[in-house]
């Protein structure tokens, strides 16, 4: 389905922003893949003089063709596309005689390919900027997916093009509050449900259908075979590794629970030594993350970081035989009696989101946000300023809650906030309680609680 351009106000206000300064810029955009950074940079261009550059892995000539055509369309010159040049610095020799001061926009995405071809592009394309582009008008943004690689090689103390930047931005998922303008007919229950499969991530969410029910799109648009989300998992693993057998094993075993090192190392017959290579390679490409509960600086456990990928490593994996058959049905009844539960999972990682990125409002400013849990004991999230003494507990049920419940809940909150070490002597304690529904809100609010349900995010 072909949807509006949605959000991206902050991005683009950055951009527009560094344009308007009228001065030599280089911008590093970065993010994951399917993030929405091409059509942020297209968006950006559409009104300005400039060109879109697409790097591939096929070779350095391909793409030193590929510029010169680009050019050649930027300048109206079409000796650009017969010019013989064998490297990127010659072709920006002429490109910056040829385009003077007009202010033009360079856009260069998936930079990381070029590197990957010739490690050393990295400090010819220093030399590009100190010796031919730094005294022009010209906004260049070096742009790229391979997070790791971006990271160390573009951003990094190490790489020659650190310091030249003059702005960067990393470009996140969209928040749930935007999922309405792609599907504005969803009542909020059924968008979260979305949220849960797709995160804010544009491309999942544009190959889904707002005519068809959550449980329709999870059949015909992610169980059916040919479907793009049918295997996207899949094709992004191949292109980061060429050989993703070991990170897909683990991938499997994080989304079915297995969190902690010890256990993935057991249950996936990886040695702990080489283990930690894998784990540390997924998460600098931000495939998954580290969490360490409150208080705690070792004992945390892994989880993915991303919404699709652990949907798809919980329900389509583990069925792709049957799916491969066309058993869609099958699997869908195999897995709907647990999807309830997953929603439960990731209500809980909306709600720390929430209140990262405070969306929903809280007594006091705070500096830390993250779960906590010791023996049998779990708390959703707490939230803290260390320098005020304020901490919050916070408890998150996917489920409607009348008044009764919902003080129940509280209460068993208030106790297992006593085994919480932190500050235990002098701090101040909050209690808070976050819902799919919870009635008679305001009552509990007026007792002291803060009380949000679906309604208020």
């Amino acid at each position: 389905m072909i949807q509006p351009f949605v959000n991206r106000e902050q991005e683009l206000d950055f951009l527009n922003k560094k344009y308007a300064e009228n001065s030599a810029q280089m911008i590093v955009l970065y993010g994951k893949r399917r993030i929405g950074k091409t059509e942020l940079i297209k968006k950006f261009i559409e009104d300005k003089d400039g060109t879109y550059i697409l790097c591939t892995n096929d070779s350095t000539e391909e793409n030193i063709k590929e510029m010169k055509d680009k050019f050649a369309d930027l300048t109206g010159k079409e000796y650009f596309r017969d010019i013989d040049v064998s490297s990127f610095y010659s072709l920006y020799k002429h490109f910056s005689e040829e385009i003077g001061n007009r202010n033009a926009v360079i856009a260069i995405d998936e930079f990381p390919y070029l590197i990957e071809l010739n490690r050393g592009v990295v400090s010819v394309f220093q030399k590009i900027w100190d010796e031919l582009l730094i005294d022009r008008n010209l906004f260049l943004i070096i742009c790229g997916s391979s997070m790791g690689m971006m990271e160390t090689e573009v951003l990094g103390y190490k790489s020659p093009l650190y310091g030249r930047r003059t702005g960067e931005w990393n470009v996140s998922p969209m928040s749930f509050k935007h999922l309405k303008y792609f599907y504005p007919v969803y009542e909020k229950s059924d968008l979260f449900c979305l949220w849960a499969i797709c995160g804010g991530i544009p491309f999942y969410l544009q190959k889904l259908d707002g005519s068809l029910t959550v449980e329709e799109n999870i059949k015909k648009k992610i169980l059916r075979k040919g479907e793009v989300l049918y295997n996207e998992p899949g094709v992004l693993l191949r292109e980061e590794f060429r050989e993703p057998k070991t990170y897909t094993l683990i991938l499997k075993y994080l989304s079915l629970g297995y969190n902690k090192q010890g256990e993935l190392s057991s249950v996936t017959g990886i040695e702990k030594g080489n283990l930690s290579k894998y784990l540390s390679v997924l998460e600098n490409l931000r495939f998954i993350e580290y969490i360490l509960p409150l208080g705690r600086k070792k004992g945390g456990i892994y989880e993915i970081n991303d919404q699709f990928f652990r949907f798809w490593f919980r329900f389509v994996y583990p069925n792709l035989s049957d799916l491969e058959m066309g058993l869609i049905d099958e699997v869908y009844s195999r897995i709907s009696p647990q999807l309830n539960a997953y929603y439960g999972k990731q209500f809980e990682r909306l709600v720390i989101e929430q209140i990262k990125t405070k969306e929903v409002p809280l007594p006091f400013t705070f500096t830390d946000v993250r779960p906590w849990w010791h023996k049998e004991n779990e708390i959703d999230a707490v939230v803290t300023n260390p320098e005020n003494r304020d901490i919050l507990f916070v408890e998150c049920k996917w489920k409607n809650l009348d008044k009764i419940d919902a003080g129940r809940i509280l209460s068993g909150l208030e106790k297992k906030s006593g085994s919480v070490q932190w500050n235990n002597e002098s701090r101040k304690e909050h209690f808070a309680l976050f819902a799919k529904k919870v009635e008679e809100k305001e009552t509990l609010r007026e007792m002291g609680y803060i009380v949000f349900d679906l309604d208020d995010i």
